[in-house]
């Protein structure tokens, strides 16, 4: 840890409209708390910015004292990169305001927004971006790298609504870059992380859905997990680009929105939101609400911001997470025999697999138009293991590399960077590929020479 002088702290915090948060202050604790219940770590600094004037002066005094710097949005990221042990947390969460255009379909979010806030203010003009799976994902992580979510097939990436940013470099300057300013930091943003500088707001572009969509889910035993997963990878194969799905192998949890007949027993379970008008959803939806008969069906008519908060539930914080993930080339059948073999074979109740269905839109994009990088697998793997009790560590994380090492004959060799943990420069390269990361290192040569933003899914400038 760096050691500063107790007036030049004083003198920061007197620059700052926002709290400067220290150990030993009131609610510290929780500041330096996120998603992933497996990081703890304990920043020297917590500076909650309100605007992009703190972002500015967080930078310079963090620039100016040699601290390691930690970079704060929803705090969702499994690799646990918003805090840091002895250095500065440049907190976003409290920036949150969002302004919606509904003439001209577009949002201007400020970074510490999560996409329920965003959901709630674009839906009352039944608007939307592709969002990510749950409600709690932070907007600034996931458009940065990315972005899948349940209306990707028919909006593609959430960066590819991406109209424009402001962002604050490591030298301090405030940016803006789009396709026209700024046209090589803004591929670099949209995809690239947060490797570049630290974005304040976010300009989307907005499409109709909503506020009433087809979504839900169908649920089966997973004695059945073969015929199902044989039966989805043909039905997938046909649906439109307004059909987004997933696959779910897991215990099925204790929530509302299944029955309690089927609570705590292994299940296969294929959720949906179709992205257009409810009755021909309905027609879309048609074979597979018949194919079984499923255990349970709850696929209706709904708000798309219920649905989207429907799987918070499941993923709370303070819990012990770890990922292993990658995009597989289709539903073999020897790929769907590794899902089964592995995929109740934890002990614990809590983990669980998704398969997003991936293509459509997003597969349509131009392969030079972002630094995001494969968009041709036909599903992403996610195996998440989740538990409670700090001393089965080693069983859990074990229990996932094994599963992710047996599905590895049947990968693309990506990865969605924003699924990574912290896994080493090999598996950074592998979510861009060799071109597109020797670009990307190129560009941290001209905006972030020295590394500043480093605790992130790190793409090291050349020296």
């Amino acid at each position: 840890m760096v050691k500063i002088d107790e007036g030049t702290i004083q003198k920061f915090k007197g620059s700052l409209r926002g709290e400067l948060i220290r150990p030993g202050d009131a609610g510290y604790d929780d500041a330096r708390k996120v998603w992933n219940g497996m990081i703890d770590k304990r920043p020297a600094l917590i500076a909650r910015c309100t605007g992009v004037a703190d972002v500015i002066e967080a930078i310079n005094f963090a620039r100016s004292n040699n601290l390691l710097v930690a970079v704060r949005g929803g705090g969702h990221n499994v690799a646990g990169n918003a805090v840091c042990d002895g250095g500065i947390v440049i907190d976003l969460s409290r920036m949150k305001g969002i302004w919606v255009d509904p003439i001209t379909r577009t949002a201007r979010a400020q970074a510490g927004l999560v996409w329920g806030d965003f959901n709630h203010e674009t839906q009352a003009f039944g608007l939307v971006t592709n969002g990510g799976y749950v409600s709690t994902t932070g907007i600034a992580g996931l458009t940065l790298g990315g972005g899948i979510g349940w209306v990707m097939r028919k909006y593609g990436l959430t960066c590819d609504s991406l109209l424009s940013v402001d962002v604050v470099t490591a030298d301090g300057r405030f940016l803006t870059a789009s396709k026209t300013e700024n046209a090589d930091l803004f591929w670099g943003l949209r995809g690239g992380g947060g490797n570049f500088g630290i974005v304040t707001s976010f300009e989307y572009q907005l499409h109709p859905l909503g506020p009433m969509v087809l979504a839900g889910l169908v649920v089966h035993p997973a004695k059945k997990a073969k015929e199902v997963l044989k039966f989805y990878r043909e039905y997938v194969a046909t649906v439109p680009d307004e059909l987004g799905s997933m696959i779910f192998l897991r215990t099925a949890p204790k929530v509302p929105f299944l029955p309690e007949h089927i609570h705590g027993t292994h299940v296969v379970a294929i959720a949906v939101c179709y992205a257009g008008p409810i009755e021909e959803g309905e027609r879309i939806v048609l074979p597979l609400r018949e194919f079984g008969p499923p255990l349970a069906d709850t696929i209706g008519p709904m708000s798309y911001k219920v649905f989207h908060r429907m799987f918070d539930l499941d993923a709370p914080p303070g819990r012990l997470v770890y990922f292993k993930s990658g995009y597989l080339a289709n539903l073999s059948d020897d790929a769907i025999d590794a899902l089964i073999a592995h995929a109740w074979s934890t002990r614990s109740p809590l983990s669980f697999t998704i398969l997003p269905h991936l293509g459509g839109a997003l597969s349509r994009v131009d392969e030079d138009e972002t630094s995001f990088g494969d968009r041709y697998g036909q599903h992403a793997i996610l195996i998440n293991a989740v538990w409670t009790e700090p001393q089965e560590s080693d069983e859990h994380i074990e229990w996932a590399r094994e599963f992710f090492a047996s599905t590895e004959p049947f990968s693309t060799g990506g990865v969605y960077v924003n699924f990574l943990g912290i896994e080493g420069e090999k598996r950074i390269m592998a979510a861009y590929g060799g071109e597109k990361y020797e670009r990307l290192a190129a560009l941290k040569n001209k905006y972030d020479p020295t590394n500043f933003f480093s605790l992130n899914q790190n793409i090291k400038p050349r020296k």
